[in-house]
C-alpha cells in the first residue's frame, strides 16, 4: 500500500467523530450536566476525558462537541447505584481542564467552550470518578500517527524513540504530578467524597492483528505499552493521594479491537459500532460501569 492510501485512511479516521456526530446523533433532552438531586442520595460527580464521556455512542448530551454520551460509565453507574449524577466529562479534556475552560471545536468549526470541569464539585460530594491523563500524553494521536497499511513500512516507534529516547514515556512521566495536582484539588472541594480513578482499557491485544487494525506488530506492542506504563502512573498517584484506583485494563483481556464486533469494548481504526475510532464502544462503557460498580461494593 502507498503512502497516499494510509494518508487517507488517517484522515478518515481523523474526521470520522465529528461527521458521524453531525450528520447522525442527535441531542439528548434534558439538562447536559447533572441530573436533579434527589434526598439521600449518593451526589456523583463524573470528570474525565473521552474515554469517560463516550464519543458517538447514543445518545449524546450538549454540549455536542464533549460527545458526552447517556450511556457513558458515568451514567450507567449512576443508574445501577441510584446515584445523583452530575457528569461533566469532556472529549479531548487534558488534567488542565478541570481548573480552566476548555475551548471546544467540530470540523474546526468553533463551539464555545467547557466549563472548568472542577465547578460540578461540591463540598458535599459524596463520589467522584475520574479518567484523564491519554490526551496529556497525546495518546490517541500517537495511535493515529502509528497506522500503517504497509508491512515492510519503518514502525513509528523508531521515531518516538529516537535516540534512545522514549518520547512517549517522558510525556507520561510529566503527567504524573499533574495528576497528583488534580487528586489534590478533588479533595479540597470535596473533602468527604470517595474518589474512584480508572485508568485505560485494553486497546489492542499483543503483537497486534495486521491489517485488521492497521498497526504493524511492534507498534502495537508499543502503543499498548505506553497505555500500560500511563496506568501505572494513575495507580501510583492515585495511591499516594488518597484516591481508589481501578485496574480496567485486565478484565479487558479478550474484548479488544481485534476481536468480533459482539466481544469487543474498544472500536478500532474503522468502527464497527455507533463509538469514536479508538474509543470505548457502548459494551465497553457499561463495562467499565460493572468493574467500577463491583469495586464500590468491595467485590
Amino acid at each position: 500500500m502507498n503512502s497516499t492510501r494510509t494518508e487517507a485512511l488517517c484522515r478518515i479516521v481523523r474526521t470520522s467523530a465529528a461527521a458521524i456526530a453531525l450528520a447522525g446523533l442527535g441531542l439528548a433532552t434534558g439538562a447536559s450536566g447533572a441530573s436533579a438531586a434527589a434526598d439521600d442520595t449518593t451526589s456523583y460527580v463524573a470528570l474525565g476525558d473521552s474515554m469517560a464521556s463516550g464519543p458517538l455512542i447514543p445518545d449524546i448530551t450538549g454540549p455536542v462537541a464533549c460527545g458526552r454520551s447517556t450511556h457513558n460509565y458515568a451514567h450507567e453507574l449512576a443508574a445501577s447505584i441510584g446515584a445523583s449524577l452530575r457528569d461533566v466529562t469532556c472529549s479531548g479534556a487534558k488534567s488542565k481542564h478541570m481548573t480552566e475552560k476548555q475551548s471546544l471545536s467540530l470540523l474546526d468549526i468553533p463551539m464555545g467552550s467547557a466549563a472548568p470541569q472542577f465547578d460540578a464539585l461540591r463540598p458535599d460530594t459524596d463520589l467522584v470518578t475520574l479518567t484523564i491523563g491519554g490526551n496529556d500524553a497525546g495518546l490517541v494521536g500517537i495511535a493515529q500517527d502509528c497506522m500503517q497499511l504497509d508491512p515492510t513500512a519503518t514502525p513509528c516507534k523508531d521515531k518516538l524513540t529516537e535516540g534512545g529516547v522514549d518520547q512517549v514515556a517522558q510525556r507520561i512521566a510529566e503527567f504524573a504530578p499533574r495528576l497528583a495536582a488534580v487528586l489534590d484539588g478533588i479533595h479540597q472541594r470535596s473533602p468527604q467524597a470517595r474518589v474512584i480513578v480508572t485508568g485505560y482499557g485494553l486497546y489492542i491485544k499483543p503483537g497486534g492483528c495486521w491489517p485488521l487494525q492497521p498497526v504493524l506488530p511492534v507498534d502495537a506492542d508499543f502503543l499498548q505499552g505506553s497505555v500500560d506504563r500511563m496506568n501505572t502512573v494513575i495507580a501510583e498517584q492515585s495511591a499516594a493521594h488518597g484516591a481508589e484506583y481501578v485496574d480496567v485494563a485486565t478484565p479487558s483481556k479478550g474484548h479488544d479491537a481485534c476481536q468480533a464486533p459482539s466481544d469487543k469494548w474498544v472500536e478500532g481504526y474503522v468502527p464497527t459500532a455507533a463509538a469514536a475510532p479508538l474509543h470505548p464502544n457502548r459494551q465497553g462503557e457499561a463495562a467499565y460501569a460493572r468493574i467500577i460498580g463491583a469495586h464500590l461494593q468491595g467485590s
